[in-house]
């Protein structure tokens, strides 16, 4: 029997199966979305804490970090991480870190929008708001460049003790220009600051640093000296300049170290290697040997730690931010993806348990911007107004501490609320989760910061009373939150191994004036959760634990963005 295949022309195209599947029930890329209109917290903090008039371009520069475009210089910035060319190929010491053109597009992008000077070339209400509301806004992009933005912002203060050297160098700190060439800074309009401060020996116990600074005349502020010795941290080593710590005749001082001698030869702040980082990958940090190089003390001599500290508590501040920016990038995604992905027949938002663990993870995050806002506001006060300059004294190394640990987990949660793809290094969570300790651990760890705070309150007592001030403003709107807080004002009473207990006590100061901020201003469906999940509750708890009466459906909506 002879058996006759059918026609060419009625076979049907899928008769054999090669089209395998249909792509269908997947979320798609959060982009070209208005990252500042989309954020409806981050909206209402501006306005309330005084920035209102940058409302206009707030919403310019969120349609930017929004943008696929733009959104994909920070992917590719960590794709192609800096390189460092010790020597040219004659053999002349160069020290020439090569980066990605997108980083130098970011880079170039915050300097020219002011995140690295804002506050001091334009000084008004709000100023620090406005910047701060940019910054978190630009490191949903790319936290890595983020870092010498950070330091060369944080710099004015310190250099402002000394007006011999301010006078030169804040102009072009504060230019909005940006020049990436490895020249010396007299060919430049606009340069950028990085700090050397730790060593193999000591860390975050500067006191016992060994590098020596030998006076090239009589010494004293604004003087030169030269300084020899080995910095096993440096970021970020193609800044321009330096603030450095190192044991002067007087004691430990702070100097400021150019790139360059003033003759156009190159400084011998030589680089050995950069640092291979879990994250922050786009950001060059590296350990440097000081051999002789030419600096110029910046305040007096054996105050360094006093000086410099200004640099650090601007830095901490912005280690706030770069936090809270980090789970908003987080939840964002996570909101993205579960408004689209289905499973068990229902929209995963639409779930109870995934409406449980989203709502939750929003809390975090709106209490987390409030309190960055607040303090924001109170950067705009210091000088002004005491209860302000308090309060910054004491509560930003309560939100540094409390909002950089908790940005971990909170990026591991969002993760999951992603599955399986959210693992993959083609999804933006594995920089996100790499990125998320980074905060927490530089610009002074967990126990250094609650060590601050205990500083602070034997130091100058009127702190605490400036904190629980602030907190009491929230009296009345929510009775668990007004216990919470008697319950606290008991722990001041008890010094007995406070050192000890100082985690638990920072940890429930930081819940405290979240709750009071959320209280005054957030919906009461976020402030109502909050305060029970956060003050009610007893033990430890994972995300996805808010109890009953919730209203999470409303707290998912108000936070999820629309691309």
């Amino acid at each position: 029997m002879t058996t006759h295949a059918p026609a060419a022309s009625a076979v049907q195209p899928d008769t054999w199966l090669a089209q395998t599947h249909e792509v269908v029930n997947v979320s798609r890329e959060l982009v070209d979305y208005n990252m500042y209109l989309q954020d409806v917290a981050l909206q209402e903090a501006v306005l309330r804490e005084g920035a209102g008039w940058a409302q206009a371009s707030l919403t310019q520069f969120g349609a930017l970090t929004g943008s696929a475009d733009y959104l994909e210089l920070g992917a590719v910035a960590n794709r192609v991480p800096p390189e460092l060319d010790t020597h040219d190929r004659f053999g002349n010491r160069v020290d020439y870190v090569r980066f990605h053109p997108a980083y130098h597009t970011l880079m170039r992008t915050a300097i020219e929008h002011g995140l690295h000077a804002s506050p001091w070339t334009q000084p008004q209400t709000g100023a620090h708001v406005a910047r701060a509301a940019g910054f978190y806004l630009q490191s949903q992009v790319e936290a890595g460049h983020g870092c010498p933005i950070t330091m060369t912002f944080a710099a004015v203060p310190s250099l402002m003790t000394t007006p011999a050297l301010a006078q030169y160098w804040v102009p072009k700190i504060t230019a909005p220009h940006y020049d990436p060439r490895n020249v010396p800074d007299a060919a430049k309009a606009g340069v950028t600051i990085g700090m050397a401060m730790t060593e193999k020996q000591g860390g975050s116990d500067v006191r016992a640093n060994t590098t020596k600074a030998y006076p090239l005349g009589v010494g004293g502020p604004g003087e030169a000296y030269e300084l020899v010795g080995h910095k096993f941290f440096v970021s970020a080593p193609m800044c321009d300049a330096f603030l450095v710590l190192a044991q002067a005749p007087g004691g430990l001082s702070c100097f400021l170290l150019p790139r360059w001698r003033p003759d156009g030869s190159k400084n011998p702040m030589q680089v050995q290697r950069l640092k291979r980082k879990m994250g922050n990958v786009s950001n060059a940090s590296s350990e440097t040997e000081l051999r002789g190089a030419l600096a110029w003390m910046v305040g007096e001599e054996g105050r360094g730690v006093r000086t410099i500290i200004e640099m650090v508590a601007m830095t901490r501040f912005d280690c706030m931010i770069g936090s809270s920016s980090g789970q908003r990038a987080a939840v964002a995604q996570a909101l993205h993806h579960c408004a689209i992905r289905s499973a068990f027949g229902k929209v995963l938002n639409q779930q109870p348990l995934m409406q449980n663990v989203l709502a939750d993870l929003v809390i975090e995050s709106e209490a987390s911007l409030a309190l960055t806002m607040r303090m924001a506001r109170a950067m705009d006060q210091r000088g002004t107004d005491e209860q302000e300059d308090l309060l910054a004294r004491l509560v930003t190394a309560v939100g540094k501490y409390w909002i950089c640990k908790r940005t971990p987990h909170h990026a591991y949660e969002s993760m999951e609320c992603i599955g399986g793809s959210g693992v993959m290094e083609d999804s933006p969570f594995p920089r996100l989760f790499r990125e998320s300790p980074v905060n927490a651990i530089w610009e002074g760890s967990g126990n250094v910061q609650c060590l601050d705070v205990l500083r602070a309150m034997q130091k100058t007592p009127a702190v605490v009373e400036a904190y629980f001030r602030e907190v009491a403003k929230a009296r009345g709107g929510n009775a668990t939150l007004d216990r919470y807080v008697v319950a606290l004002q008991k722990e001041f009473s008890d010094l007995a191994d406070l050192e000890y207990r100082a985690r638990d006590v920072v940890d429930r100061m930081a819940l405290a004036i979240e709750a009071a901020l959320l209280v005054q201003h957030a919906p009461h469906a976020v402030a109502d959760a909050f305060c029970a999940s956060r003050l009610a509750s007893v033990g430890h708890h994972q995300y996805g634990t808010l109890p009953r009466g919730v209203d999470c459906a409303s707290i998912i909506a108000r936070a999820t963005p629309q691309a």
